[in-house]
């Protein structure tokens, strides 16, 4: 048996954050020590972060990620680690693993495959290292080799796939399962979206079985540059079994898995595959670094895998801890004092201020007071999560006209049941005002059966300015409301309930955010508990309550039903059907509407989201949760000026004689 034990680290990082990344960097590298571990692999990109876009192109930025390397090298003496940033050669930037074993660079893995797809850029930044180029380059006073390589350290071989590198079909662990590697490390960025960990665990388990290697997966923590939140979750596998998984969703600033591992064994399995045919021939690409592993007892441990990961709410409790990790990410990286919601009494704004106080329940769960007050530091001290919630978190409910006793009891309910400070404002006054002052200007009455839209808008903007004013004065993240149903057909109000400089949930779909809503109510996440407050909330139709109460306006009258108004927006947004197409997809699903109404719900999605994609530029930023986001920065470009889909929705309207 050959012995040695090995780690990954996750870590949340922060781009150009030096002193800090620094700082987390070295904290893994003694835990993995003090752990015993000897091969340790790290975050992808993990000295700059991931997230740092056009900077990349910066040449202080790269010389900085150098410096930096440099003073990380001490700590790895006695270790093999891997660390990754961005270099420069032949003046093309490649994304790299630095190999530090020792104290010493051993050489740079450069990426093969870049993401360039969904939310991913890595073509504008960097080159793709081609496949079997080895190169040097002199850098901190010594020459290393650089490229396609992997390294022998004496006696066991080491590779890398990094991030992408493992999603594509040829893979380069194939190659080196043939040059006979015995550990593959893939240090990654994968960004979260429901259910994607099941992806990743199969990539790291087929890939240990089918190379016959141990896979170490490290991956990045939390909501790194503001949009993208990863989850986490290291792993470690021999032979197709996970040894070692790590949680996910932590809001600790970095966290280590180890496991012992058999060299051996690995070698043994790759022996007796009948398919395994192993490259004879010379390998150039392969450096040897000398480095003597210390044997290690064999240590058996099962991974630890929360209940909820198997449980039949799954999305829904994958939804509070991303949105909480998120949340409590973006509040002490921005170094803000708490969140303000505009509290309407509705669905979508109770979400919000549940997860922001279950982010607060979460988070003092896992890292007790003290440490949470040390993360708050510039706030100040509270012992339970009631009055951290005072302290973090105002709601505020404000009253027009058109506003009912329903939404204004379901609101205080919610702000009492979540034990949030609140307030309740009349706004009408207000209102009253700006309607005099336009009518006084334009000489006449302003109706609804004239006025509508601007009646209707008037009530939103009136809002914005106090609860704004609110945020400034707390020095608080305002946070929009708005949902990713909304932001498909425009139904909002820009400056109104679009305010904010933080959308939580512009990327949820209103059908599940009303599902999770009763599951809160009934059942909540593990750990946590149900809101039964929300039932006052889950009883009410969706309503924006801009028109007198006497016209019983509710969204789905304003629009269409929110399941049949998300099927068409996956079917014509995601898939890129036609309208035609789309139609004949919502038909069969859809058989309590009539063919006609469907038909004409499919027109009206088209042209409400042809003419509203300025709105969507518009958006305060938002998480990213699933292929399904509509977020013109980061994942679903249109064009703000375009033909409108008028020729195929004139064709479509003609054969459906609409």
């Amino acid at each position: 048996m050959n012995l040695i034990k090995t780690a990954a680290a996750v870590i949340n990082q922060t781009p150009l954050d030096w002193a800090g990344n620094r700082r987390r960097i070295l904290a893994a590298i003694s835990e993995a020590r003090r752990q015993k571990a000897q091969i340790l692999c790290l975050p992808e990109l993990c000295i700059t972060g991931y997230g740092c876009e056009d900077m990349f192109h910066s040449t202080a930025l790269r010389q900085r990620a150098i410096d930096v390397l440099s003073e990380i090298l001490p700590a790895t003496e006695g270790m093999a680690v891997s660390v990754g940033l961005p270099l420069i050669f032949q003046n093309g930037i490649f994304n790299v693993a630095c190999l530090a074993v020792d104290g010493r660079i051993a050489g740079f893995v450069a990426k093969r495959f870049l993401a360039g797809d969904g939310i991913h850029y890595e073509p504008r930044w960097f080159k793709a290292w081609p496949q079997g180029l080895a190169a040097e380059i002199s850098i901190l006073g010594q020459t290393a080799p650089l490229g396609d390589i992997h390294f022998d350290l004496g006696s066991v071989k080491l590779g890398f796939e990094i991030c992408e590198d493992a999603w594509v079909a040829r893979r380069p662990g194939g190659a080196l399962s043939l040059g006979a590697t015995d550990i593959i490390l893939n240090p990654s960025a994968s960004h979260f979206a429901f259910g994607k960990i099941d992806i990743r665990r199969r990539l790291v388990m087929e890939g240990s079985r089918a190379f016959g290697v141990t896979y170490i997966y490290a991956n990045l923590l939390g909501n790194e540059a503001g949009r993208a939140i990863y989850d986490g979750g290291a792993m470690i596998a021999t032979g197709g079994k996970i040894l070692a998984e790590g949680p996910r969703f932590s809001f600790r600033e970095f966290h280590v898995i180890s496991a012992t591992i058999d060299v051996d064994a690995n070698r043994s399995a790759q022996a007796r595959t009948a398919s395994f045919s192993p490259d004879l021939n010379p390998d150039a690409r392969c450096f040897a670094v000398p480095f003597t592993f210390a044997q290690r007892p064999l240590e058996l441990s099962a991974p630890v895998v929360p209940n909820w990961e198997s449980g039949a709410y799954r999305k829904e409790e994958e939804f509070v801890r991303v949105e909480a990790l998120a949340l409590f990410d973006y509040l002490t990286k921005s170094r803000s004092r708490g969140f303000v919601v505009s509290l309407s009494g509705g669905a979508d704004s109770a979400a919000v201020a549940c997860l922001c106080s279950m982010m607060i329940r979460l988070a003092l769960s896992e890292l007790g007071p003290d440490e949470l007050a040390a993360r708050l530091s510039y706030l100040a001290r509270n012992d339970d999560a009631l009055n951290w919630t005072r302290a973090l978190l105002l709601c505020v409910y404000q009253a027009t006209r058109n506003s009912s006793k329903v939404t204004e009891s379901a609101a205080h309910d919610i702000a009492v049941a979540l034990g949030t400070d609140f307030l309740n404002l009349n706004v009408d006054p207000i209102l009253g005002a700006y309607c005099a002052m336009i009518e006084s200007t334009l000489g006449r009455s302003l109706t609804w059966e004239q006025d509508d839209i601007a009646l209707q808008n008037i009530q939103a903007r009136v809002r914005s300015p106090g609860v704004w004013m609110l945020a400034n004065i707390r020095n608080a993240i305002l946070l929009s409301t708005s949902n990713r149903s909304e932001a498909a057909v425009g139904y909002a109000t820009m400056d109104g309930d679009t305010s904010g400089g933080l959308a939580p949930i512009a990327g949820i779909d209103k059908a599940f955010l009303r599902h999770w809503l009763e599951w809160l109510e009934t059942i909540g996440p593990q750990g946590l508990g149900p809101i039964p407050a929300l039932a006052a909330v889950n009883r009410q139709q969706p309503t924006a309550e801009l028109r007198p109460e006497s016209a019983h306006q509710t969204d789905e009258e304003d629009l269409m039903p929110y399941d049949v108004l998300d099927f068409i927006e996956r079917a014509a947004i995601r898939d890129k059907l036609s309208p035609a197409e789309v139609l004949e997809a919502l038909v069969p699903i859809f058989a309590l509407h009539s063919r006609k109404k469907l038909a004409w719900w499919v027109v009206r999605f088209f042209r409400l989201w042809s003419r509203n994609q300025w709105k969507r530029e518009r958006y305060a930023p938002s998480f990213h949760l699933d292929d399904e986001n509509l977020d013109p920065k980061t994942w679903c470009r249109f064009p703000i000026l375009s033909g409108g889909f008028e020729t195929e929705l004139a064709e479509f309207s003609r054969r459906e004689c609409l």
